[in-house]
């Protein structure tokens, strides 16, 4: 009986092994020169794989008769027949470049022929974007980004990648992935079977097997690039962003290919230059070499290459074999390129997916798909590895096993956590302790210093300690303690507290907060003043807008995400009260008719608050339809949807619990958005309303509060009123609601002026508008410029209110806050 299983054993094994043989090889063109990330097929039998960098490939087939194609963009197809045995064969491929023919074309009226090509393509794109509506293919991906040159410093700090290699020349990143990409109509999903980066066993690599379709009108290709989008060749309005050369074609199974050269019609357009090939009578895509430039409305990037390679399946229809993006930036001395290659193979065009197949995770890291051993990358990776791929994998598994090491991790951290006089002053000190995951970190003295009337030079010191409570980074348990220190050296108060936050929850956010001491608050909870801005106001302009109380105070704080993109929140809050008063009148600029106004806030009160207490609940819903995640093994991450946020709200006061002498319930309401309208730019907007039903006892810290800002340096631009003082809108009113409006062009329109275009100066607009119970109202529209120097943004505001009174002003500000987000 052992025999036969043995004899039986040894039989599968030997079945096994007649799969063991390889094909291996190169392509080249003509002349030797490498050609990277060629598709290799053997046809009629669905197996296939891509060249790397090098140009070097590897498969592995059984024994048996094939034909072996080969196919590069720009380059003719190759076919060789070989025979299988029981040795491995070497199969080189040189492909020439493509003869291009001039066929017989009909010309109108002078215009080039590639023009009737591209309107054919044009008015086949909407058929061909919707071929394949339900589908799933199996994807390699693999990301490579290097150095090609460094600063030896930056922004005064040494540039040390702490690998030990001097090298400019350096691989900063490399990862690989298999996913299954799965679609059903507007429905898909990623599912990545298999991950891994280099120098990180925990890590998971980049999975975006998206296909990038140019049957598409508006192409986003990465983020950040461009926020309008891409036009694409065969748009339906390409004709009036492109001009088209027709070069001839070529011939390929048959089937007659037109290679059409593509040309921005502008500058400052979002648009691609390069080749596009169409394939005749079909008129559908047979491959593409695209280009991004700076000129042509791309941001970040010097340059971005993208490559697409379509072949037809058995029964016919058109799939993309290869999608390769070849990126490149300089920037602040550091030179950097990579390439992002996609592998689409197994095919399956009538999938049957289970019910709930398609929720709202649109990516899935599945478990333990970050710890394939490397049998498993041997027999499953399309693309062989290069050399310098290899020793990076070797070199940086040594470097990660060294930097997991006591010792080494103890040395780290003598290195990092260095005291420097420019981060006590400027950048903030950080003290990290690997081995125990946690860190402490102090905040800079620039940071802590202030100035007002009230306090005169206040100093804030801050102190924090984090610590993550699991061995796994993508971990979210974590306990954060803060504490600060404040000092006024004018009214010699001092405010200590602290606050300790614990973070957790596998699938969704959990937290859960306790905080108390002694503190300053501005009249508005939500402080709206800037204290460095006020500083700037207060010594220049001999304004002092910061209006404050002091409170001895203690509050709980939980929030807790849940399914269906809801956010639970709630806090209990006690503050003991007590008016503050100016102490100081001095301004490095006295001037004769001004005069600091009292510490308390004018118009809304014109008198201070009495010491009093105040017992608060609050409760909120964040709602978010549609919300989308990301699933690691270990957590779930949001990542937004396409519909509008909804936050609701109820504050309940309390009388004579702990003291409290306030009593009231008011409740707020919001809807908010930012929508992205592609080539026209994109809009935001957000809609507020709320009230009291009750206001038997309230201070100036209970109203409504509106934010106003009547500064010409604005520390924000959106969900501000520009042009009144900071509580000229604050109110006790049943009802009141409030709009805000913004839209940013993103280079539309002044792509198109002189000046305008070539500094990439984008126009934005908007209004504000407000209404206040029983009938007071306000409407602020403004106009302005931004990205400037990409920085800065000025904006010219107009507001008009009930009685007919208006104002009008320019406002400054920065782009993207330093002061906080926008």
């Amino acid at each position: 009986m052992f025999n036969k299983i043995l004899l039986t054993f040894i039989s599968l094994l030997l079945c096994f092994t007649s799969f063991s043989q390889k094909i291996t090889g190169i392509v080249t063109d003509l002349a030797g020169n490498i050609l990277p990330f060629s598709t290799i097929q053997v046809k009629g039998k669905g197996l296939g794989v891509t060249a790397n960098a090098e140009g070097k490939f590897s498969l592995k087939v059984p024994k048996g008769s094939y034909t072996i194609s080969c196919q590069h963009v720009g380059y003719q197809l190759q076919e060789k027949s070989i025979i299988v045995d029981d040795a491995d064969v070497a199969l080189h491929f040189q492909l020439g470049q493509l003869q291009l023919t001039l066929s017989e074309v009909v010309i109108k009226k002078g215009e080039d022929p590639a023009y009737e090509i591209i309107r054919a393509a044009i008015k086949k794109r909407p058929q061909y974007k919707n071929e394949l509506k339900k589908f799933s293919t199996e994807v390699y991906t693999k990301g490579i980004f290097k150095l090609r040159d460094f600063p030896k410093k930056f922004f005064g700090q040494k540039v040390d990648f702490e690998d030990g290699d001097t090298a400019k020349r350096k691989m900063l990143y490399l990862s690989e992935s298999v996913a299954r990409f799965s679609v059903d109509g507007s429905k898909s999903k990623v599912e990545v079977l298999a991950t891994k980066v280099s120098g990180q066993t925990d890590g998971f690599g980049l999975s975006a097997p998206q296909i990038i379709s140019f049957y598409e009108n508006n192409i986003n290709v990465g983020q950040n690039l461009n926020p309008r989008g891409f036009i694409s060749p065969i748009a339906e309005n390409a004709l009036n962003f492109y001009r088209y050369k027709y070069e001839g074609a070529f011939f390929e199974n048959g089937k007659q290919i037109s290679h059409i050269k593509v040309i921005p019609k502008r500058k400052f357009e979002p648009l691609f230059s390069g080749y596009i090939n169409i394939v005749e009578d079909e008129w559908r895509i047979h491959s593409l070499d695209l280009t991004l430039l700076k000129d042509y409305g791309m941001q970040t990037l010097d340059t971005l290459k993208l490559e697409q390679l379509y072949s037809p399946l058995s029964n016919g229809a058109w799939v993309i074999r290869n999608q390769v993006i070849y990126p490149a930036v300089k920037m602040f001395g550091f030179d950097a390129f990579g390439s992002f290659v996609n592998v689409y193979t197994n095919y399956d065009l009538s999938p049957v997916y289970a019910k709930g197949f398609f929720d709202r995770t649109v990516l899935k890291y599945t478990d333990s798909s970050n710890k394939k051993a490397d049998s498993f990358w041997d027999e499953n990776r399309p693309i062989a590895l290069q050399k310098e791929e290899i020793d990076d994998y070797i070199k940086k598994d040594s470097l990660e096993s060294l930097r997991k090491s006591p010792a080494y991790l103890d040395s780290l951290d003598r290195r990092r956590n260095r005291f420097t006089l420019s981060g006590l002053l400027i950048g903030g000190l950080n003290f990290s302790k690997q081995k125990s995951r946690s860190s402490i970190s102090i905040s800079p003295v620039v940071e802590a210093l202030s100035y007002n009337t009230v306090e005169g030079i206040v100093f804030s010191p801050s102190v924090s300690y984090f610590k993550r409570l699991d061995t796994v980074a993508q971990s979210r348990r974590s306990l954060y303690v803060s504490t600060s220190l404040r000092y006024g050296f004018s009214n010699n108060h001092f405010n200590p507290k602290a606050s300790l936050t614990y973070r957790y929850g596998k699938k969704h956010f959990n937290s859960f907060t306790v905080s108390g001491g002694s503190d300053v608050f501005q009249f508005n909870n939500t402080n709206p003043v800037n204290p460095l801005v006020n500083t700037i106001n207060t010594l220049l302009s001999e304004v002092n807008r910061l209006k404050i109380y002091e409170a001895r105070f203690a509050r709980v704080d939980y929030s807790k995400e849940v399914k269906g993109g809801f956010l639970l929140s709630g806090n209990a809050e006690y503050q003991d009260r007590s008016p503050l008063e100016n102490t100081t009148d001095f301004t490095f600029r006295n001037y004769k008719d001004l005069s600091f106004e009292p510490n308390y806030p004018i118009p809304l009160s014109y008198t201070n608050i009495p010491k009093h207490q105040a017992f608060i609940l609050r409760a909120g819903i964040y709602w978010q339809p549609g919300i989308n995640y990301v699933e690691f093994p270990e957590r779930k991450v949001s990542i937004g949807s396409k519909y509008p946020v909804f936050r609701l709200g109820y504050t309940q006061a309390i009388k004579d619990v702990m003291g409290s002498d306030v009593q009231y319930s008011k409740w707020n309401f919001n809807i908010s958005d930012n929508l992205n309208l592609k080539l026209w730019g994109a809009f935001n907007y957000q809609v507020n309303m709320g009230g009291f039903f009750n206001r038997a006892a309230i201070q100036t810290p209970d109203f409504i509060h509106l934010r106003g800002s009547d500064t010409r340096l604005t520390a924000a631009f959106s969900g501000t009123f520009q042009l009144v003082p900071v509580y000229y809108f604050s109110h006790a009113s049943k009802f009141s609601t409030t709009i805000y409006t913004e839209h940013h062009f993103n280079g539309f329109i002044t792509n198109k002026i002189p000046g305008l275009k070539q500094l990439k100066w984008n126009l934005v607009g908007g209004a504000n508008a407000l209404y206040i119970q029983p009938g007071r109202y306000y409407l602020e529209p403004f106009v302005g410029l931004e990205n400037i120097f990409r920085l800065f943004r000025v904006d010219y505001v107009y507001g008009i209110e009930t009685g007919g009174k208006t104002r009008n002003a320019i406002r400054f500000g920065l782009q993207r806050s330093l002061f906080g987000n926008r």
